[in-house]
């Protein structure tokens, strides 16, 4: 199988949800899907429900992992996540960002509370 980006991509969204389960936290959902946008993981830690936001940078020459997360993608974000909350009742939450700039478990910085809604 050829390596792309979209592969690679999925390839890190994998190692981050291992990675926050080996931290306690359960996957809830992988790839929620709807008209607002792609949340990447949906987690359960205790009582609150994490929105995670997965970013593989392996070249920073158009910007860090951190800095991808825009203005604009947060509000995309945002607005899928209450576009989840709706279907699936309401409850504590937050924002997450899993950052890597090689997908490996020694590059990955957790970034809890990463923006706010």
């Amino acid at each position: 199988m050829k390596i792309n980006q979209n592969n690679s991509g999925l390839a890190a969204e994998k190692l981050a949800a291992t990675f926050l389960m080996s931290h306690g936290l359960k996957l809830v959902k992988q790839n929620y899907h709807c008209r607002f946008g792609e949340i990447d993981l949906i987690m359960m830690e205790a009582k609150t429900l994490v929105f995670v936001e997965v970013r593989l940078r392996s070249n920073s020459l158009f910007g860090s992992a951190a800095t991808s997360i825009t203005r604009q993608k947060q509000q995309k974000l945002i607005l899928t996540a209450q576009h989840y909350l709706q279907a699936h009742g309401e409850c504590l939450c937050r924002f997450d960002a899993i950052l890597m700039n090689k997908a490996e478990l020694q590059h990955i910085e957790w970034v809890r509370n990463a923006f706010d809604a």
